[in-house]
């Protein structure tokens, strides 16, 4: 396996988890060192999930596509 997929495997994991604490935490109780982080703000920031997910999925799809054997 090539280092670039292993790579963005990792990175895609990474932001599918990003995503799911984006979507069911909310903002006060997000670790303090991610975007979005409120102490006084209750909300769950939807868009960071969503945006996290989306890249998430983009990148696992690819490391897919590149693990998979030419012909």
């Amino acid at each position: 396996m090539k280092p670039l997929t292993i790579f963005t495997e990792v990175i895609g994991v990474v932001f599918v988890i990003l995503a799911g604490l984006y979507l069911f935490t909310p903002a006060h109780s997000l670790p303090s060192f991610l975007p979005g982080f409120d102490p006084n703000l209750d909300k769950i920031h939807y868009k960071h999930g969503v945006g996290s997910l989306v890249v998430g999925v983009a990148l696992l799809a690819y490391a897919w596509s590149a693990s998979r054997k030419k012909g």
